[in-house]
């Protein structure tokens, strides 16, 4: 899975899986959004934009379908696991 990350702007990185061709975008506020059926080349421009969230923006964030970010669900999965073995702090 390509991954790019920027060190500056919004999006803080780039996730793109090849097979599924879905993109998963983290952002500087810690949400993560993920668009399917999204070309590879959009992809690739996207990562050589000079402002990527306006390219965002301008190009995927109306084009494409919204998908559900697979990482990030494996996280809280992971969380809810160790939640569920060391308790909920609650």
């Amino acid at each position: 899975m390509p991954t790019k990350t920027f060190t500056s702007g919004r999006i803080r990185k780039a996730d793109y899986d090849t097979e599924s061709q879905q993109l998963e975008l983290h952002w500087d506020n810690k949400t993560v959004l993920a668009y399917r059926q999204v070309p590879q080349e959009v992809y690739r421009r996207l990562c050589s934009a000079p402002n990527p969230a306006t390219y965002w923006e301008d190009r995927i964030a109306e084009e494409y379908p919204k998908g559900t970010p697979v990482k990030s669900s494996a996280i809280q999965d992971g969380e809810k696991k160790l939640s569920d073995l060391f308790g909920g702090g609650d």
